[in-house]
């Protein structure tokens, strides 16, 4: 428990920034689920259309500080590179 309102308020803050990230991991993760899926089926063409859709959402993830960017550089790679042999 905050004893301080200093200590409050920084607990209100976190709640607050917790559930906003927590928002985008959940969106970044579900654009990463479609090119997963997409991959899955075998259809090219949709694959690589969800990968560009979540390479932006991915990296917006590395600016707000929810992603660590090499994190998200390997996962666009690894993705980049199956959706490229799917050929």
């Amino acid at each position: 428990m905050a004893n301080t309102a200093q200590s409050a308020k920084r607990a209100r803050q976190n709640e607050a920034r917790f559930a906003v990230n927590k928002m985008r991991r959940s969106r970044i993760r579900t654009f990463l689920r479609k090119v997963e899926e997409a991959l899955a089926s075998g259809d090219k063409d949709a694959a690589a259309t969800a990968l560009r859709a979540a390479q932006p959402e991915l990296m917006r993830g590395v600016t707000k500080g929810v992603v660590h960017k090499n994190t998200a550089a390997r996962k666009m790679s690894r993705l980049a590179s199956r959706v490229k042999a799917l050929a």
